[in-house]
This record gives structure tokens, C-alpha cells and sequence, in this order.
């Protein structure tokens, strides 16, 4: 009897270890109270390759493996502009954690870009899509718009417009996120 229960202790102690400790419905619930728009089945990301600002090829699937915020915006939106300062915050904490920033930059020249980011110390990821074609696959018609993906590439939630990024409920979220 003391062996059934030792062995059993130490497979509940191994089986701990492999059980998230947040639940889809519990973020789903999250999601929902700060204003995002859930999918109503799995959705895999669309994968697309664009340049980043030093020219180079990224693709979205070279982030599998982290928690993907893709943020469509341009500098001549003003709503863009006010959530950079709050999205930057976040990635400075979690991106230790596994939070990848994608901002992909729509209907710009790498110039301008790269201006706005330097005069506003921005760090995270920019890709340019200059054509407008990825954010048409992503139907990004309204910017800012987000999509929080998870570390297998499934999109999450998404969110059109202006947020605060860098509240506590915010930041309880990401946690949250980051440990599904």
C-alpha cells in the first residue's frame, strides 16, 4: 500500500509540471472582459515573410515557439502612436518570458519608419509592408489592429483600436498568456 501511494505521490508530482496552469476558457474570459474579439474555432496564423527595417527577410513562423503580439500600424495614425509608448513597456517586461512584438509597419517607406522609431525608442520588431498585402490577409482595415497569437501559432484573440497596453489588468493577461 505505502508503494501505490509513494508512486502515485511522484506521478502527481511529474504530472504538475505538464498541466498549464491557465485554461483557454480562462483566458477566452479575460480576453473578452478587456474588449478582444475571440475566434469561435482553432484559427492558425497565416504565415507571410516581409523585410524588417534593416532590409532582412523575417517570416511570422520564425516566432513559433513565443507568444506572438502582431500589431498592424503606420506613424501617420494617431491612434497607432499612442499605444507604441504602453506596447513597448510590455515587451520590455515579458520578452524574457517568450512575448514577441511584431509591429508591422503598413503602406510606409523604411525611412520614415525607421524615423519614428528612433525619435520614439522603440526596440520591438518592425517588418514593412509596404503593399498593404499582409495586413489584407489579416484584414487589418482599421489600424491600430492586434492579434495576440500563441506559441503554436494559433491566433488567440485580436483587437481593433487604441489600448492602454501597460495597465495591471493588461499585464495579469500576458502573464496569464505566457504561462498557457
Amino acid at each position: 500500500m505505502k508503494k501505490i501511494i509513494v508512486i502515485l505521490l511522484i506521478l502527481s508530482i511529474f504530472m504538475v509540471g505538464t498541466i498549464s496552469a491557465v485554461s483557454l476558457e480562462s483566458l477566452n474570459q479575460k480576453f473578452v472582459a478587456q474588449g478582444f474579439a475571440i475566434p469561435s474555432e482553432t484559427l492558425a496564423s497565416i504565415d507571410f515573410d516581409l523585410e524588417n527595417i534593416n532590409g532582412e527577410k523575417e517570416n511570422l513562423s520564425d516566432y513559433l515557439g513565443k507568444v506572438v503580439f502582431l500589431n498592424f500600424w503606420a506613424t501617420w495614425c494617431g491612434p497607432c502612436r499612442i499605444e507604441m509608448p504602453s506596447m513597448q513597456k510590455l515587451y520590455d517586461e515579458f520578452h524574457d518570458d517568450g512575448l514577441e512584438v511584431v509591429a508591422v509597419n503598413i503602406g510606409e517607406r523604411q525611412k520614415t519608419v525607421v524615423k519614428f522609431l528612433e525619435e520614439n525608442n522603440l526596440t520591438f520588431p518592425v517588418l514593412l509592408d509596404e503593399t498593404n498585402m499582409v495586413a489584407g490577409i489579416y484584414g487589418a482595415r482599421n489600424i491600430p489592429t492586434t492579434y495576440i497569437i500563441d506559441r503554436n501559432g494559433k491566433i488567440l484573440s485580436m483587437i481593433v483600436g487604441t489600448k492602454e497596453w501597460y495597465t495591471e489588468e493588461s499585464r495579469a493577461l500576458f502573464a496569464d498568456i505566457l504561462a498557457y
